[in-house]
Formats: structure tokens, C-alpha cells, sequence
């Protein structure tokens, strides 16, 4: 209802499990899927995980009730864009959506300071099968961008990593879009996951 209510959103489809959400996506292929974390048949996770895979185009918001919870790891290596909390306002709740269809990641530059600490320490050592980000992909990325990238993971927004940096905030948002597309990673939350995974900074790092 509070998605539907908005002019420039369409909810083209409701499922009550993750299996049902995964043939949902099948059939209507959409910009964004909100899929909670607990959920019947299929899990949030089961279903972010081949959503994530199987329909690239389409960016997964994930619903938790913690804001802290292993789930939200889990769901992040997956190829969730980002999470909401369940007592979210309408309008932030709207503002996600949009934020996350236009390519942005889910995850505020405070929170990721917060939580990638966590993230990169509960996982085990070495790179993933999710993401396979071993070190010699850094060498795709320029000195500056690999600047970029390494400021990006301690969770600071493009205005900070101007500043830092003493570049303009256009440059930076280009710094960033050639980190992602030369990485082939789908947005700013799995650029920080690479970055830790690709030894380029560890966990507790300021």
C-alpha cells in the first residue's frame, strides 16, 4: 500500500514464500524486490541468492528485523543492494526503493562504518565464491581509484572522499562508477565487501 501509493513506483507483484517470489521476478522481471529475511519454502537468502544470480537487472532490498543480525551479512554476500528494518518510515521505505533502482546501495556511510567491521570479521579468511575477489583485480584499478575504493570501504559518503581526496564530487562519483564497472560489482556495498576480500584494507582499519 505505501509503495503503490507512490506516483513513480508500480508494485507489479506480491508473494507470500521465496519460491513464489523467485517466479515473480521470472515473470515480471522488476527494478527492485523487497524480500524479507524470514520467509516459508524459501528463505529471504535462498531467494536473494538466485535472484541475485539468476536475474542480474534486478536489485534486492532485503527486510530485517535487527538491524544488526547475521542474516544481513549472509544477505550482502548473496548480492543483496542493501537492507531495511521493518519499522521503517513510509517514507523511507519509498525513498529506498528509488534509491536502490537507481543504482545506489542501501546502506548509509554511518551504518557501514558500523557494520563492516563486523561483516569482514565474521567471515571466513580469503576470498569468497560469491564475489571472487582475489588482490590481482585491484590491478585493473588506477592508483586513484584504488584511493577511491579503499575509502569507499571505511564507509565515507562522496562528499567525504572529496574532501579527503581534494577532488570534486563529480570526479569522485567517476572514481566510483570506474571501480564498479571494472570490478563488475553491482554497487557501493559490494565494492566495500571486495575491498575487504581483496585484502585492500582489513577490518578495523581507520
Amino acid at each position: 500500500m505505501i509503495l503503490d501509493a507512490q506516483p513513480d513506483i508500480e508494485v507489479v507483484a506480491e508473494a507470500a514464500d521465496g519460491a513464489a517470489a523467485i517466479e515473480a521476478v521470472a515473470e515480471h522481471r522488476p527494478d527492485v524486490v523487497l524480500l524479507d529475511v524470514r520467509m516459508p519454502v524459501l528463505d529471504g537468502l535462498g531467494a536473494a541468492r538466485r535472484i541475485c544470480a539468476e536475474y542480474p537487472e534486478t536489485k534486492v532490498i532485503m527486510l530485517t528485523t535487527f538491524d544488526i543480525d547475521d542474516y544481513v551479512y549472509d544477505a550482502l554476500y548473496a548480492g543483496a543492494s542493501g537492507f531495511l528494518l521493518k519499522d521503517v518510515r513510509r517514507d523511507d521505505l519509498a525513498h529506498g526503493v528509488r534509491l536502490v533502482a537507481a543504482g545506489e546501495a542501501l546502506l548509509a556511510p554511518s551504518v557501514t562504518r558500523r557494520l563492516i567491521g563486523e561483516f569482514a570479521a565474521r567471515r571466513p579468511a580469503g576470498p569468497s565464491a560469491a564475489l571472487r575477489a582475489p588482490a590481482k583485480l585491484l590491478e585493473q584499478l588506477t592508483g586513484r581509484e584504488q584511493e577511491t575504493l579503499r575509502l569507499l570501504a571505511r564507509g565515507l559518503s562522496n562528499a567525504e572522499i572529496a574532501a579527503e581526496l581534494t577532488v570534486s564530487e563529480h570526479t569522485v562519483k567517476t572514481h566510483v562508477s570506474n571501480v564498479l564497472s571494472k570490478l563488475q560489482l553491482r554497487d557501493r556495498v559490494h565494492a566495500v565487501v571486495f575491498a575487504y576480500e581483496a585484502g585492500a584494507v582489513v577490518a578495523g582499519e581507520a
